[in-house]
């Protein structure tokens, strides 16, 4: 089973948040900054200001450490302060090989959409099951053996929109907290929120040189943790469920996976084309009223527009062949076949139903379909001559008459005979969509029945667990888009390739493809997969309502206009989600040397495809740094290395995955902070693995030793909620170097008890 998810999108209207804060330049508000600790080794240059320390020198050259919302970037930013909350930052000072001094600041936040995203996504699951249910109901009355299947279905559906109510009873229950710690991956009624979903940028201020910022998105891998791994993740399960489903659909007319997406893209487009024509005619008829020829055309261009969309849409065989078997699985049909024998019993499964393709009932009148379908465009037809007919005669009665005509012309000329002219036309061609569009659902929604029929049980639970999946994924994209897009605001090539291509999501996983981590990496491929059906829409916030989510992401006024037209024009903007997964622990170690690391091997080939074909779509669109990027895409080719890179120059968000988010996250995280500033800011190479571990280390003295666990999601007495900065080895980041270390170990473990 499958969800029509084309073309999902996120709504959220965002408070205009002003903070009591001073700006740098004295004009702003400001408030202090809470400074909760500080160390000053080898820091003889430091000039911070108002800042005085007695501690002894330290080793790491961290300058001061702040867990308080002034520390933060976004202070002064009006977008930012419903979606990103409790800041941790660090502020350190390291040394350029030409002896100056940089200053690079760490900041880490939790993103409140963890919640927020998954909620209104359970709420649009429940409408929709809730629909699914109404439209079942409306096929009319079945032969015992298909209502049997229908009532089956519905009690399914009843069940799965009982348990999302029941999740999203609990998840409203929850206060205050805005992640989800990986303690709880396995908590049922927070199976849809992703673990521990942060944002991290670093700013590095140089001498001389424009403030540069690198933003990275932290989540652990979207996968159904509640449900377990024992039998693989979504990519094997759901490949096993078709075959399966295929070669036991004995009860059902077997569809295809194409037809069923076909069914739900049927369904889904006339319940956007259909009230949009209704519109469509009422403009029509009010600018005939007014006697308008512009509004006329104009009206009249667009409902020809839709009208031609909506018949091409139904003419595809699909529909066709599915409104026949409707018509032969109704109560009291009978074939000519049948005529002259006795009625199929109750529980004896038609002859059709054992077909493997889409079943054609000769009987019944194939034209019928046709010729409902062609009446919507001959009444459309008509409507357009007669609009020609009245421009015509408009037309005409502008030409210069002579004196003794013109009061019969003025007696004749009545505006509001345009509008009873066409009135009669327009109405017929309400009726006739009106009448195509009942027959069309009925049929999808049979198509439907069967795919559901077939999918029982097995199919229900798949696409629950994909749900969970989608959600956890689908959260992170949302905070991802949002980061980038705050952070892009004022770059007009970012705003053009927005709107032109779209944006790249990069999402590297640090998963094994070893025991369990080889049904996270399954399902966490499915789920990325599916972000291929999400746009978002950008619009402007009508009203100062706050934390409202309807698939848009509207601005204020002043920061909408500075927008491309497209973009203030409501124009669907894509994005790429592309996977690459580089195993990294002890588990991947085994892999490499004894196991099958084939799924890894796949999907990277396959999303390097992807990001190819995405970087080729760009370079003919928009501008970008070619040679240095085509030079990276050849190296992807044959090292897993340059993706970072690649994803920064094309503007792209950069997401970072392992089991939760944490140890192998946070040294993946601060390898590539600590690399960019070798490569793009050029740190001294005797300050790289000082910085590395200076950003590896944990906060151990004072009052910040006595914070609470990092994943503890509370904060109270200003105690940042969350960090990266874990305590481990620092060979996980290779794991040859592993294999040395394990090694080593034993060693050392066996001369200790000798």
């Amino acid at each position: 089973m499958k969800r029509p998810m084309v073309n999902v999108s996120f709504f959220f209207f965002l408070s205009l948040f002003m903070s009591s804060f001073r700006s740098s330049d004295g004009v702003c508000s400001a408030g202090t900054v809470v400074v909760s600790r500080l160390k000053m080794g080898e820091m003889e240059e430091v000039d911070v200001d108002h800042i005085t320390t007695d501690m002894p020198s330290q080793k790491c050259p961290l300058v001061c450490e702040s867990a308080h919302h002034s520390c933060t970037d976004r202070e002064n930013n009006p977008l930012t302060g419903p979606v990103f909350k409790n800041p941790v930052c660090k502020v350190y000072r390291f040394q350029t090989v030409d002896s100056r001094w940089m200053l690079v600041r760490e900041q880490m936040e939790e993103c409140t959409l963890s919640f927020s995203i998954p909620k209104q996504l359970l709420s649009l699951y429940i409408q929709e099951d809730m629909i699914r249910v109404k439209d079942l109901k409306e096929l009319g009355e079945l032969s015992p053996h298909w209502d049997n299947l229908r009532k089956e279905v519905m009690t399914r559906y009843a069940g799965i929109i009982s348990s999302y109510q029941e999740t999203l009873a609990e998840m409203d229950k929850i206060n205050g907290r805005s992640f989800k710690p990986s303690c709880c991956k396995a908590q049922k009624s927070l199976e849809f929120i992703p673990i521990n979903l942060h944002t991290q940028r670093m700013r590095v201020t140089c001498p001389k040189k424009t403030d540069a910022f690198y933003d990275i998105v932290t989540v652990g891998a979207p996968a159904a943790h509640f449900q377990g791994f024992k039998c693989g993740g979504l990519q094997r399960l759901l490949s096993r469920y078709e075959t399966e489903k295929k070669s036991t659909a004995y009860q059902c007319i077997y569809y295809s996976p194409e037809h069923t997406a076909k069914a739900q893209e049927v369904l889904s487009t006339m319940s956007l084309l259909q009230p949009l024509i209704t519109s469509l005619v009422d403009q029509l008829l009010q600018a005939a009223h007014e006697h308008s020829p512009p509004g006329l055309r104009d009206a009249l261009k667009h409902l020809s527009d839709k009208t031609e969309q909506f018949v091409h849409t139904l003419k595809d065989e699909l529909v066709k062949s599915a409104l026949l078997a409707l018509h032969a699985a109704q109560s009291g049909y009978i074939s000519k076949n049948q005529k002259s024998t006795p009625v199929q019993s109750q529980h004896q499964v038609p002859e059709s139903t054992h077909q493997d393709t889409i079943p054609h009932h000769k009987e019944y009148d194939e034209e019928e379909w046709d010729r409902l379908w062609a009446n919507v465009a001959k009444c459309l037809n008509c409507v357009i001559a007669m609009v020609d007919k009245l421009q015509e005669e408009d037309n005409t009665k502008q030409d210069p008459v002579p004196e003794h005509q013109l009061a019969d012309v003025i007696t004749s000329h009545n505006p509001g005979d345009w509008r009873e002219q066409l009135s009669p036309l327009v109405t017929r061609l309400k009726d006739c969509v009106m009448e195509v569009v009942e027959k069309a659902k009925r049929a999808m929604t049979f198509v439907l029945l069967q795919e559901a029929a077939c999918s029982i049980p097995q199919g229900f639970l798949l696409q629950q667990r994909r749900d969970v999946v989608f959600s956890q994924a689908l959260a992170a994209l949302a905070c991802g888009f949002v980061m980038r897009l705050y952070a892009g605001m004022q770059d007009k090539g970012f705003l053009r390739q927005l709107h032109l291509v779209g944006l790249v999501a990069q999402f590297e996983s640090l998963l094994s493809t070893y025991s369990e981590e080889i049904g996270m990496l399954e399902d966490m491929e499915v789920g990325l997969s599916d972000l291929q059906r999400v746009t978002f829409k950008i619009t402007e916030a009508k009203t100062d309502d706050l934390n409202h989510f309807t698939v848009e992401v509207p601005l204020p006024q002043m920061v909408f206009q500075t927008l491309p037209e497209e973009i203030k024009e409501g124009k669907p903007l894509q994005v790429f989600p592309v996977l690459f997964n580089v195993g990294i622990n002890e588990q991947q170690t085994i892999a490499e040397r004894f196991g099958d690391i084939s799924l890894q091997e796949r999907i990277n080939q396959k999303n390097f495809e992807t990001l190819e074909a995405y970087y080729k779509s760009l370079s003919e669109k928009v501008p970008v740094e070619c040679k240095c990027t085509t030079f990276n895409l050849f190296l992807l080719k044959t090292s897993l290395h340059p993706w970072l890179y690649i994803c920064r120059r094309l503007n792209g968000i950069r997401f970072t995955s392992c089991k939760s988010a944490k140890d192998r996250t946070s040294m993946s995280v601060t390898l590539e902070q600590c690399a960019l500033l070798r490569d793009e800011h050029q740190l001294s190479k005797d300050f790289f693995v000082r910085a590395l571990d200076c950003m590896r280390s944990r906060l151990t003295q004072g009052d910040i030793g006595q914070w609470e666990d990092p994943e503890a999601g509370t904060v109270t007495e200003n105690k940042p909620a969350s960090r990266h900065f874990y305590p481990i080895a620092l060979l996980l980041v290779s794991s040859h170097l592993l294999v040395v270390w394990l090694i080593l170990s034993l060693v050392f473990l066996l001369a200790k008890y000798q």
